[in-house]
């Protein structure tokens, strides 16, 4: 069964503020395989005029993809999530993510379309520090395959 378009526009309350640590931007760009000095070491990001460390572009996935599952759970919506494959992510940057930012996020449902029988979602995530300043727009795709002919 399609999703509703009607959903379009729906935004859901903002996420509780997540506290970004050092370690956790450390461990991230490990993860990633990113060695940039700026994403573990003080000094060198402040050498490049930030404050503390700063987070690695992909990074406030983290965070988004958390706020998203208001999106996911919600019954009114249906989505059935074992179907769902991510399809797409892009950031839209204010300012980078710095060690010590406490980043909420408010979801909105900006597109629903349906190709080939699969619902196609997008999900807007706007990210917010502690002082309600923008710091990222997160916008993710994700897909729900359709049914097969079997009704699997």
């Amino acid at each position: 069964m399609a999703l509703d378009p009607s959903f379009i526009g729906r935004s859901y309350p903002p996420t509780e503020p997540y506290e970004v640590g050092r370690e956790k931007i450390r461990e991230f760009a490990t993860a990633i395989g990113d060695a940039n000095p700026a994403y573990r070491d003080p000094e060198a990001a402040k050498a490049l005029g930030h404050s503390d460390v700063i987070a690695p572009p992909t990074f406030p996935f983290v965070i988004t993809y958390r706020a998203a599952a208001q999106v996911v759970e919600d019954p009114e919506l249906g989505l059935d999530f074992s179907r769902v494959v991510h399809g797409d992510q892009k950031f839209v940057y204010t300012r980078p993510v710095r060690a010590g930012d406490r980043l909420s996020v408010v979801v909105t449902i900006d597109n629903i379309k349906s190709l080939a029988g699969n619902d196609v979602l997008t999900v807007r995530g706007e990210v917010t520090d502690g002082t309600g300043e923008h710091v990222v727009t997160s916008v993710m795709t994700l897909v729900a395959r359709a049914a097969d002919e079997a009704g699997e």
